[in-house]
C-alpha cells in the first residue's frame, strides 16, 4: 500500500504557489498531501503587479489563477494562518490559532520583508510599508482621512527603487503630492535599468 507523505509550505506568495503547482504536476500518483499556510487573508496574488490594485481596488483581480486549489483533495490551503513555531524534532508546525500540522517535508516560502529604517517615528500612525494588499488599503484609508480633515496633501516615500517609485505614483493617484527620498545618488541605483535613474532624477 502506498503511503501518503505530508508536505507543509509556510507562505503563500507567488513562489509558494509555483512550488505547489510544480509538485502537483510531477506527483502523478499523489504520494504527497500538501498543506499551505499563508499568513495573509488572501490566496496567492500578483505581488509584482501590486500597484495595479490601486486602479480597481478589487482583490479578486489580483489573485493568481488556481491559487485556491478548489476541488483538489491533495492540497489544503489555510489563509490567515500565521506560523508561530516549528518543532524540528517532532516534525510539526504550529499556528497562532493553535493548529498543529505534521510534516515529512517542510518548505519555508515566506518571501522578503520590507526593511524599515530604525529611525524615531517609524512606528507612528501614518507610516506604512508597501508590500501587501492590506498595506495599500491602509495607506488609502489614511490618505482619505487626512484629505477629509484638510491636514495634508503630501506624502513621503523612503526608497527610490522600482517599488518606491510605484508607491509614489500610487500616492499621486490618491490626489496628493509625493516626495521620494533615496540614499543613493540616483534613483533605481540597484536596478538593471539604472541609467534611467538619471532621467527620473531630473
Amino acid at each position: 500500500m502506498q503511503t501518503t507523505q505530508e508536505l507543509v509550505v509556510i507562505g503563500h506568495g507567488m513562489v509558494a504557489h509555483r512550488l505547489v503547482e510544480a509538485v502537483r504536476a510531477r506527483d502523478e500518483n499523489r504520494t504527497w498531501r500538501i498543506t499551505v499556510l499563508g499568513e495573509e487573508a488572501d490566496a496567492a496574488y500578483d505581488r509584482v503587479g501590486l500597484t495595479a490594485y490601486t486602479e480597481h481596488w478589487d482583490r479578486t483581480q489580483m489573485v493568481l489563477p488556481g491559487s485556491d486549489y478548489h476541488g483538489d483533495p491533495s492540497v489544503r490551503l489555510h489563509v490567515g494562518a500565521a506560523v508561530t513555531g516549528i518543532d524540528r524534532a517532532g516534525k510539526a508546525v504550529t499556528t497562532a490559532d493553535g493548529l498543529r500540522f505534521g510534516y515529512d517535508a517542510l518548505v519555508l516560502a515566506t518571501g522578503s520583508y520590507a526593511w524599515v529604517p530604525p529611525v524615531p517615528g517609524h512606528d507612528l500612525p501614518g507610516c506604512h510599508v508597501y508590500r501587501t494588499l492590506d498595506d495599500l488599503d491602509a495607506i488609502r484609508a489614511d490618505v482619505q482621512t487626512a484629505l477629509a480633515a484638510g491636514r495634508t496633501r503630501a506624502g513621503v516615500v523612503i526608497g527610490g527603487g522600482l517599488l518606491g517609485l510605484e508607491a509614489a505614483n500610487a500616492l499621486r493617484g490618491f490626489g496628493i503630492d509625493a516626495h521620494v527620498v533615496e540614499r543613493a545618488p540616483r534613483l533605481m541605483s540597484s536596478s538593471w535599468i539604472r541609467r534611467a535613474g538619471h532621467c527620473w532624477a531630473g
